[in-house]
């Protein structure tokens, strides 16, 4: 035996299966990379599962890295998040300065570097390594499948990232050469969009065979046979979407409809579901607690994190969400905090579930838009006015803090005021925000997902070190917070989706009543949540129904670029004759030539995304404590309990003495303008360069054929 692997089984014994325990200290301390190792290694289960453990410790989603092949959106002001309704701020694919070609700087997600093995493809390498190890090891059967399950998901799971972005990839299904000498082994061309689909599903669906349908506490956070099924549903509902079914084909919706029925099935026998189904809690107390809980019903695919803190920032051991640190605002020491578009304020359903457009019990008041809300609007959004506590008693005088309380104390006071009124009325000019928040205010902050303390009593699963003494990260970094990549609220609307394409309408409305029922909206009288009674009968109407709903479940979780793309929300499918080369099958001929029009929704090109300010309607000098408004400050919205009556307090406050103020968001005079071409992404050169096999996607430059137009087609099968 190598002393390498000797090595490796000295560190199992240290580590066991209990690296997976997601809130206790010990998870990962000892992470490591075991791969490049003697084949040896396989036919020992704990060196074995090793390797599986660095398939997990390489490829799970982390929300703390930017895009990449590895991670997804996953709820930041990233690249893809800025070109929706969620932040303002042009990025490249929605700047009308910028064209993309496959020379630009952007992530990419497909590059191959043959000396290393990095990239994709060396992750990719990485999973049939241990696929081809494990096979051909000496394990018992029921060994290798435990360990093949995961591996076959990780393949698929890469290869699903790829596929949403490029369409068709080569395939890879088995360790290639890593002989720079012998690279024509790598030179694989691309296969369609559908085999890649075929084989995602064919991976996933051979994963879901060998995977029980729930882990033990101890294991939480490895893949089960519901989390491989809800990705191939995933996959499937992708496959059917208008971005890559222009025809609406029916078969792709029926395709969809039975593998995400399957995912649920299996979910449902290993005891997943929509937690606090039936127990929502007051204000969605219940909705919010799930997204820091351990072991929660709702996680079918979810990145553990723990709150080690070490010295040593050369340790790999840094699993550590930071999230929290990123929303809070500045005088709760936190990072500076995230705001909120008005399209986002504004979109949000009212209590009795109606749009705030919409005819329903309660009447919309754009500078009062927190009264008689969805109650996950309190728990997606801070706002001047509103309690935000968090885990720290200490007097914040003794932490070196100015502003403003003790944690337990915290109340959100971010309005601002102004010198003058040719300075309020500047959108481009900001004011002084109370509470010693200065110039480091935001009008309204994203709260979702936050570790609110109010929800943690009397002891919380997973909590939050908050002290400015030794701790490297500063506060609120240590957060055991897990990471939901897929929830079950999603698979439900995944399958609510394909069963509105399918033609099961019922399905699909009673997934929109159980997820508003779990939010906490008025049933109404008719029992249908604030929904239009007609949706059964009107295919399009419930496809737009369950697309705003997405957009409200999902809001801040990295999924609605991704929404926009499937159904070319930007300007509904209208523009595929501006590019270069593309066939007649790209033009939409079913969903009435135009998503958005079928939808009855403004296409997102031409839009302009600005932001909220909250600002003191009285003038004063602007520095600290010059505060107008303090004295007059109702007490702060509660959420632990009833809104109604203090709802009052606060709409009358804001009448009195506040008014809303546009700040500018996207840059002055300039809308968003999303390509055509962008709506499946081109190789980059590199890419090319490093493959000659590989053509380019039609819309964009082929370097390898004298930068002439692509002629890979990914919509065809």
């Amino acid at each position: 035996m190598t002393k390498i692997y000797k090595s490796i089984l000295n560190v199992a014994c240290l580590l066991s299966i209990f690296l997976w325990m997601g809130c206790s200290d010990q998870f990962l301390k000892d992470k490591k990379n075991y791969d490049n190792l003697s084949p040896e290694i396989y036919n020992d289960y704990a060196g074995a599962s090793l390797r599986v453990q660095d398939l997990y410790l390489r490829l799970l989603p982390d929300v703390n890295s930017g895009l990449s092949y590895r991670s997804t959106s996953s709820g930041k002001n990233d690249i893809q998040s800025q070109s929706t309704e969620e932040f303002s701020g042009l990025s490249n694919f929605v700047s009308p300065d910028v064209t993309l070609t496959s020379s630009s700087t952007l992530n990419d997600w497909f590059y191959v570097n043959k000396a290393t093995n990095a990239g994709p493809w060396g992750e990719i390498r990485n999973c049939n390594d241990v696929i081809e190890g494990v096979t051909g090891s000496t394990l018992s059967e029921t060994q290798k499948k435990t360990l093949l399950g995961q591996a076959y998901f990780f393949r698929a799971w890469q290869y699903y990232l790829l596929v949403k972005t490029y369409g068709g990839v080569p395939i890879v299904d088995h360790v290639q050469v890593t002989d720079v000498n012998q690279a024509k082994e790598l030179e694989v061309p691309r296969s369609t969009t559908k085999q890649c689909i075929d084989f995602i599903c064919k991976d996933l669906e051979t994963a879901a065979g060998m995977l029980p349908a729930r882990w033990d506490d101890a294991n939480f956070g490895r893949i089960t046979q519901g989390a491989a099924l809800a990705l191939a549903g995933r996959a499937r509902l992708l496959y059917a979407s208008p971005l890559f079914n222009r025809a609406d084909n029916a078969e792709r919706w029926q395709a969809a409809y039975d593998a995400n029925k399957k995912a649920i099935d299996a979910l449902t026998t290993g005891g997943f579901g929509l937690a606090y189904k039936d127990a929502p809690g007051v204000n969605a107390a219940g909705w919010a607690k799930m997204f820091y809980e351990f072991n929660s019903n709702e996680a079918v695919f979810v990145t553990l994190y723990n709150k080690v803190h070490d010295d040593n920032a050369a340790n790999e051991i840094y699993r550590n969400n930071h999230w929290e640190q990123t929303i809070r605002p500045a005088n709760a020491h936190g990072g500076g905090g995230m705001s909120a578009t008005s399209l986002m304020v504004d979109l949000f359903p009212m209590a009795d579930g109606k749009k705030p457009t919409e005819v329903g019990t309660y009447n919309y008041n754009p500078l009062t838009f927190f009264a008689n809300r969805d109650p996950r609007f309190y728990r997606t959004f801070g706002f001047p006015g509103v309690s935000w506590r968090f885990d720290a008693a200490s007097d914040p005088t003794s932490l070196g803090v100015d502003y403003p309380y003790s944690g337990a104390n915290y109340m959100l006071w971010n309005y601002s005021w102004y010198a003058n009124s040719t300075k309020q009325a500047d959108a481009t000019l900001s004011g002084y925000g109370a509470d010693g928040l200065g110039l480091n205010y935001k009008g309204i902050y994203i709260r979702k997902r936050s570790n609110d303390f109010d929800m943690t009593t009397p002891t919380p699963v997973c909590m939050y070190r908050w002290s400015l003494v030794d701790n490297r990260q500063g506060s609120f970094a240590e957060g055991a917070m897990p990471w939901m990549e897929i929830r079950y609220a999603e698979v439900l609307l995944n399958f609510a989706e394909a069963a509105c394409g399918a033609g099961h309408p019922d399905d699909a409305v009673q997934v929109l009543k159980d997820i508003r029922k779990r939010a906490g909206i008025q049933a109404g009288a008719d029992g249908l949540y604030g929904l239009s009674s007609d949706l059964s009968s009107n295919r399009a109407k419930l496809f737009a129904a369950i697309l705003y709903e997405r957009q409200i479940e999902l809001a801040f979780e990295g999924k609605r670029f991704d929404d926009m793309r499937r159904w070319l929300l930007w300007d509904g499918g209208a523009n595929f004759g501006q590019i270069s080369g593309a066939p007649s099958s790209w033009t939409l001929t079913g969903f009435s030539g135009n998503t958005c029009s079928y939808l009855g929704v403004e296409p997102f090109n031409g839009k302009r995304r600005d932001n909220i300010e909250i600002t003191a309607k009285t003038f004063a000098n602007e520095v600290q404590g010059a505060d107008p408004i303090k004295a007059s400050r109702p007490a702060p919205m509660d959420l632990k309990s009833d809104l109604s009556t203090q709802t009052n307090a606060l709409v009358s406050f804001y009448n009195t003495y506040l008014m809303r103020k546009t700040r500018q968001g996207d840059e002055a005079g300039k809308v968003v303008s999303f390509k055509p071409q962008y709506y499946i992404i081109g190789l980059t050169s590199g890419a090319q360069t490093n493959n000659i096999t590989l053509l380019q996607t039609i819309g964009w430059q082929d370097v390898l054929h004298g930068n002439t137009n692509g002629t890979f087609d990914p919509l065809a099968e």
